[in-house]
């Protein structure tokens, strides 16, 4: 009776092992979305405040690559785009004695008209003098040949005009051709600055996301060359547990579906939720390191499961998934 009582015992006992190892669909590996940031410029590094396990903030500044090169460079570009305006040539000097010139004309025009006026007026009550026999024709004749003389003088006076404004005009389009030449070589130069100005930024070592430093490559009175890693960051904030199931499970799982995940050991397991963020399209060979719940699946499909991360979960821990 004993022995049957000890026995039943012990079938239980294997029954319930076997049910808690069953409690699983899939395990694997937690990882996270690395980024390597590289130098974008090169030169000795001056600062770099960088630890590994230190926390970032996007767009936080780290450290800065030595710029003074690159400094001088725009220096030399900005004070040839500044020798450029001073080679502009002006039209000024010219122009303002051609406007001198035909203010002094309109003035002796005015004065010809004034002239002109009086002389209209003799010519009146020269002409009613004459008719009456009270004054020579040749009187009235004198008259008419000043008036004649003033209106040609008018005339010369404003073709003259007429002359220096087109001397203006040719002036100021001479300048303009010039100076367009000159200025020419202004946009190559602005496009050197611009270019500068991005190598320059690149200098600056930030930080591309929010996110925790795995491995520090570089330090400060380093040499770092473009493409160099300096450093390895890692969100943290969210794991991906990247577990295999079989062609079985397939019908079992879909994108966005919550998930258990148990971490830790059997007596201290803890249940996190997590969803399903992927699932491969093609099978592969199971890896030797990871449990599949039918261990005589030869191919498996890889998921990720997006698991929201406090601290406790680490990069390379096990984890096991209950769908």
């Amino acid at each position: 009776m004993k022995k049957l009582f000890y026995l039943t015992l012990l079938t239980l006992g294997t029954l319930a092992c076997n049910n808690e190892q069953e409690q699983w669909d899939a395990s694997g590996v937690f990882e996270a979305d690395e980024i390597i940031v590289s130098a974008e410029a090169m030169g000795k590094i001056v600062a770099l405040d960088i630890e590994e396990g230190q926390s970032l903030k996007k767009d936080q500044v780290l450290g800065k690559i030595d710029d003074q090169s690159l400094s001088l460079q725009k220096s030399q570009l900005e004070a040839s785009v500044k020798s450029l305006y001073e080679k502009r040539g002006s039209a000024q000097p010219q122009t303002g004695i051609y406007r001198e010139q035909i203010k002094a004309q309109k003035e002796n025009i005015a004065t010809l008209n004034e002239q002109l006026k009086v002389l209209n007026r003799d010519r009146a009550r020269m002409e009613n003098l004459v008719k009456a026999d009270a004054a020579p024709a040749k009187q009235l004749d004198d008259i008419n040949g000043q008036i004649s003389i003033l209106s040609q003088q008018i005339k010369a006076a404003e073709a003259n005009i007429g002359t220096l404004q087109q001397q203006i005009k040719s002036a100021e389009s001479s300048v303009s051709i010039q100076n367009r030449a000159v200025l020419s070589e202004e946009a190559p130069l602005e496009q050197r600055i611009a270019s500068v100005d991005d190598q320059i930024d690149r200098t600056t070592i930030i930080s591309p996301m929010d996110g925790t430093v795995l491995t520090s490559y570089l330090k400060k009175d380093e040499f770092a060359t473009i493409g160099k890693p300096i450093f390895k960051i890692a969100k943290t904030d969210q794991l991906i547990l990247r577990a295999y199931i079989t062609e079985a499970q397939l019908a079992e799982v879909k994108l966005g579906q919550e998930v258990n995940v148990s971490i830790g050991s059997e007596s201290s397991a803890q249940s996190l939720k997590g969803k399903i963020s992927w699932i491969s399209s093609k099978a592969e060979f199971t890896p030797k390191t990871i449990q599949t719940k039918d261990e005589r699946s030869n191919l498996v499909y890889a998921i990720k499961i997006v698991v929201p991360n406090d601290g406790q979960l680490k990069i390379g821990m096990y984890g096991d998934v209950a769908f």
